[in-house]
């Protein structure tokens, strides 16, 4: 059986033209499924909430960045927070993380979308997608 099936690709890339669309077709990028990193994906505005080193801060921006199936890295434009990268999963309606010290809740019921994360139990915040 699996003799014919390689004859009959032979057969098929000796066609007129047929071999570039043999070759064409085994490049072409499959479209993946959107995922929870894609939904979460975006810029974010708000406010360090708490934090056990200091004091609270407002104007600080988010960055979530979609690096996996389901899972995002977190960036700002604030020292205080550290770059981390989520698990994420489906919590009713809200996105929270699958596992680690980062908390993280995304609700976009809200509109717009709402983030809170608390990284390492140390410092939260607050704020809402651009």
């Amino acid at each position: 059986m699996q003799r014919r099936s390689l004859l009959s690709l032979a057969a098929l890339a000796a066609l007129p033209g047929a071999g570039a669309a043999l070759a064409q077709s085994a490049a072409a990028p499959r479209e993946r499924k959107p995922d929870l990193g894609d939904v979460a994906e975006g810029r974010y505005f708000g406010e360090v909430i708490s934090d056990a080193k200091g004091s609270s801060r407002a104007d600080v921006t988010l960055i979530v960045t979609r690096v996996g199936v389901n899972r995002v890295r977190i960036t700002s434009d604030y020292p205080r927070l550290p770059v981390v990268e989520v698990a994420l999963q489906r919590a009713l309606d809200k996105i929270v993380q699958s596992r680690g010290n980062t908390a993280l809740v995304y609700d976009w019921a809200k509109k717009p979308a709402r983030l809170d994360v608390s990284f390492d139990n140390e410092v939260s915040w607050s704020g809402s997608k651009q």
